[in-house]
């Protein structure tokens, strides 16, 4: 984890293994698919996210095998890999629109039915929190540049659009879980 409790992009796919499987069984080929697929589709193939080991969760005894070996052993969540899953969809989300962010909270949305309601409810404040901060970054970005020619302020001003709808999104989201 960063210094600043946010994931490096291997805790991101450690999120989406312990996750997959807090959600059911799967054998280590189906597993290994199913995250290799949900992050190639949201962030597109990067090679230091896929650097979380299935062999690693397994030593460390977040994954147990209940049955087969190899890539037809059928794998699930042990009680630390639970309490592991539940530290990582805690934490908090850096500022910025970047790719790692987007996959993070896609992450966190995927599971995030797994979390208590108080927990959810948290994690949305920090989702909004996240796009408030954004939000007055691009205001103070589209004040500074106001005046200028081009097209700058064009973008600027669909970007806060977005922002808005997002903050709007989530607090209803979020009204709905309490």
């Amino acid at each position: 984890m960063y210094a600043d409790n946010t994931l490096t992009p291997k805790e991101s796919a450690r999120l989406c293994a312990l996750g997959t499987l807090a959600d059911g069984a799967r054998t280590y080929g189906e597993l290994a698919g199913s995250v290799r697929h949900f992050l190639d589709r949201v962030q597109g193939p990067i090679l230091d996210v896929m650097g979380s080991s299935i062999e690693l969760l397994k030593y460390e005894g977040l994954v147990v095998i209940e049955s087969g070996e190899g890539e037809q052993a059928v794998l699930a969540i042990s009680d630390a890999g639970r309490a592991e899953l539940e530290t990582l969809l805690t934490t908090h989300v850096r500022p910025g629109a970047t790719d790692l962010n987007k996959l993070i909270v896609s992450l966190k949305f995927r599971f995030l039915h797994l979390l208590d309601c108080l927990d959810q409810a948290a994690q949305m404040d920090i989702l909004i929190d996240m796009a408030e901060t954004e939000l007055a970054r691009l205001i103070d970005l589209r004040d500074h540049h106001g005046q200028d020619e081009g097209h700058l302020v064009q973008w600027i001003d669909m970007e806060i659009d977005v922002l808005r709808g997002r903050i709007d999104w989530l607090s209803a989201f979020k009204a709905k879980l309490t």
